[in-house]
């Protein structure tokens, strides 16, 4: 995504990137109350696309981030699996 998009994104800027990405979790819960599984799958991309464009504007490296976040275990109760009372 950042060879693909990086420039392009910089250009557009944080705020404009991120209004994207919520534009694309608009169109996934459209999709999910359509019941539409192929539009579901294209709007979760396209969510996971516009999530990474945030993330490289801001200089995170996600990869990394998520490893840290999501080890092994649960953050909330450390556990894995997850036992948390909460869905």
């Amino acid at each position: 995504m950042k060879k693909l998009y990086l420039d392009k994104d910089l250009k557009r800027g944080l705020e404009k990137t991120v209004l994207k990405l919520v534009e694309e979790v608009g169109e996934l819960a459209e999709a999910i109350l359509l019941q539409d599984k192929e539009k579901i799958t294209e709007e979760i991309v396209d969510i996971i696309a516009w999530t990474l464009s945030v993330a490289n504007i801001a200089g995170i490296n996600v990869e990394e981030s998520f490893k840290h976040k999501y080890s092994n275990s649960c953050p909330k109760c450390k556990n894995s699996p997850c036992s948390c009372d909460s869905i």
